[in-house]
């Protein structure tokens, strides 16, 4: 006679996304857009640095799906290929601020004492400030570029990784198989490795994948601003900027990499929620 198997913690998560509906529409969007940037080339229909005068701010026809900008580049090619920075500045700046986050969270929650009070008042201090306002301030530091936008939106989020983490370090720290670990004499970077940071790491998936989707809107937003991507660079943020003059002549200049950005934010935005929603043991 067979008896039925109890399903494991895994599998359990795994149902959990199946079932829900925003899990399926934000891995859909998200999918979308990484196809749509691997296969740029073979989609993209005219070079997305060229430029051609006499079509600028033509409306979308056969030829140019979605119209051409101000200086008669086309908008469909430079929405394809700037799903591919998009893209690359979320998930750099995301593992860049994980990073940092979870090794500042990891030592001020295990540590505790002074150590804990010197990284949270600075956390607490980078918190206090707006998030696009400080990596504004942070980006005239080091000068205009994608490269140093991603830097900025990457330091502005490392606060949020490691408040979360040092919340569940704190909790984690005090149960008896981290006190069983110190008692055979375990060092505290195997106890942190291999015993605290695998039962904290949960919520910080699910702000990992809310935080790619925070970078993409940041980063566009200090493009618009004239602080992130270069002139020229098929980046969605400048292109916003690039274009908003010409909203009346080409709507489709602005509101084809504005939808883009929606878009991408809402896909990573729904599977955070859903992951947060499936890793909650309160929730069947």
């Amino acid at each position: 006679m067979n008896t039925p198997t109890t399903p494991t913690g895994q599998q359990r998560i795994v149902r959990k996304l199946i079932r829900h509906p925003s899990a399926t529409i934000g891995a859909s969007i998200i999918l979308f857009f990484i196809i749509v940037a691997i296969l740029a080339p073979l989609i993209a229909t005219h070079d997305p640095m060229k430029t051609n005068v006499v079509m600028r701010l033509k409306g979308f026809s056969g030829e140019h799906y979605l119209g051409t900008d101000g200086i008669g580049r086309d908008i469909f090619s430079r929405i394809v290929y700037g799903s591919r920075i998009s893209l690359k500045v979320g998930f750099i700046a995301m593992t860049f601020s994980l990073g940092f986050g979870t090794l500042f969270g990891a030592i001020a929650g295990y540590y505790g004492g002074w150590l804990d009070n010197l990284i949270m008042r600075v956390m607490d201090m980078m918190l206090a400030m707006p998030s696009i306002l400080l990596a504004m301030v942070i980006v005239t530091i080091l000068g205009q570029s994608l490269t140093n936008a991603i830097i900025a939106v990457s330091i502005v989020y490392i606060p949020q990784y490691a408040r979360i983490l040092r919340a569940s370090v704190l909790k984690v720290r005090e149960l008896d198989y981290v006190t069983a670990a110190k008692v055979i004499g375990a060092s505290d970077t195997r106890i942190l490795l291999t015993t605290v940071l695998p039962n904290c790491i949960a919520p910080l998936i699910v702000q990992a994948t809310l935080g790619i989707g925070a970078a993409i809107l940041d980063a566009a937003g200090l493009s618009f601003l004239g602080l992130g991507a270069e002139v020229g660079v098929p980046e969605w943020g400048a292109m916003l900027n690039e274009n908003t003059k010409f909203i009346r002549k080409a709507p489709l200049a602005v509101t084809a990499p504005g939808i883009a950005i929606f878009l991408i934010v809402l896909g990573f935005n729904l599977l955070g929620d859903a992951l947060r929603d499936a890793l909650d043991p309160q929730i069947d």
